[in-house]
């Protein structure tokens, strides 16, 4: 028993000893015992390596090896061969100059077919890789000018000769526009915008007494809509239409027609009820003279099973017109 225990405690410190030792090695770092991070400050500095690695081995000279993909068709200088475009390199990237402010990169890349060398330089002025030496470009560029374009890349311009009439007509229609358009334009925004920032706070408190009422109709509005779909039972995520005179124009007159109709029927129905009642009352003294008579004599017929029927229906009639007959109480 005491055996098993120990056994159990060992392989439980074993577990634990594993989880730390597999934490600690994915996030934690091994500083040797002479590391001063005052004097090292990094553990790179102290093994005497660059954060990049191999890439970095010519960093003292501006150089960093990157991977850089040929952008065009190329023939290699010293082999002859064709290098298609697409291919990759280990190049050595340095920077060689300034375009204004955009840098200048040279690439030098070695041919994976011999050991000559060839170099290709980015162009910024005009968004352009050039071939500067070791291969030669294969002429591939479609030319707008031969095609009835205009050049894309042309920043030079193509120089004009001057016309001291035109250059002076230019320049006074410059000028007036500048005085009777632009000058009264941006004076009038200065104003507008004068306006609107001379005092926020103003325009701020409307801003905001606006929003509260429309917010205050907009919480009457979801009240009441509220009410009216739980009056008649409507799903709560069924969006009600807005009312408007249109609606509520129709609405009226399909009430007055629906009114006037009710109206009709009823005069329809207090016309007919004191017929109905006549004539109720008629067949039932008839019925009731018959009978006497039926039960005296003994000669008489008994009443067939139609006119039973037909008294029963009367009766019912006379009962319903006599109720749809009586004056409805006042409300």
């Amino acid at each position: 028993m005491q055996g098993a225990l120990l056994a159990s405690q060992s392989l439980c410190i074993l577990i634990f000893l594993f989880i730390l030792l597999t934490h600690s090695a994915g996030f934690n770092k091994y500083y040797p015992p002479d590391y001063e991070p005052d004097k090292h400050k990094s553990l790179n500095s102290y093994r005497g390596k660059h954060a990049l690695g191999d890439r970095a081995r010519k960093i003292d000279q501006g150089i960093l090896i990157t991977r850089f993909e040929l952008p065009f068709n190329i023939w290699c200088g010293t082999c002859d061969n064709h290098i298609g475009m697409g291919v990759r390199y280990n190049a050595e990237k340095k920077k060689i100059g300034n375009y204004y402010s955009t840098p200048i990169y040279s690439f030098r890349c070695k041919c994976h077919l011999c050991d000559g060398w060839f170099e290709i330089q980015t162009d910024p002025k005009n968004t352009r890789y050039v071939v500067v030496s070791g291969a030669r470009q294969k002429d591939e560029d479609w030319n707008p000018e031969e095609n009835g374009g205009f050049a894309v890349h042309d920043t030079e311009g193509k120089a004009t000769p001057a016309d001291p009439l035109a250059a002076l007509e230019k320049t006074t229609a410059a000028q007036t526009h500048l005085t009777q358009v632009q000058a009264p334009r941006i004076e009038s925004l200065q104003d507008a915008s004068d306006h609107y920032n001379a005092d926020p706070y103003s325009h701020s408190l409307r801003i905001r007494k606006r929003f509260r009422a429309e917010k205050k109709v907009a919480k009457e509005k979801e009240r009441a809509d509220d009410a009216l779909k739980g009056r008649y039972g409507l799903p709560e995520t069924l969006a009600l239409l807005e009312d408007g005179d249109a609606d509520a124009a129709k609405a009226k007159a399909e009430w007055e027609k629906g009114r006037q109709e009710l109206a009709l029927r009823d005069s329809r129905r207090r016309k007919l009820a004191p017929s109905i009642t006549s004539i109720t009352a008629s067949s039932s003294s008839s019925l009731g003279a018959s009978r006497p008579r039926a039960s005296h004599s003994s000669s008489a017929k008994k009443p067939s099973a139609s006119d039973s029927l037909r008294a029963r229906i009367l009766g019912n009639t006379a009962r319903a017109s006599g109720s749809l007959a009586r004056p409805r109480p006042a409300g």
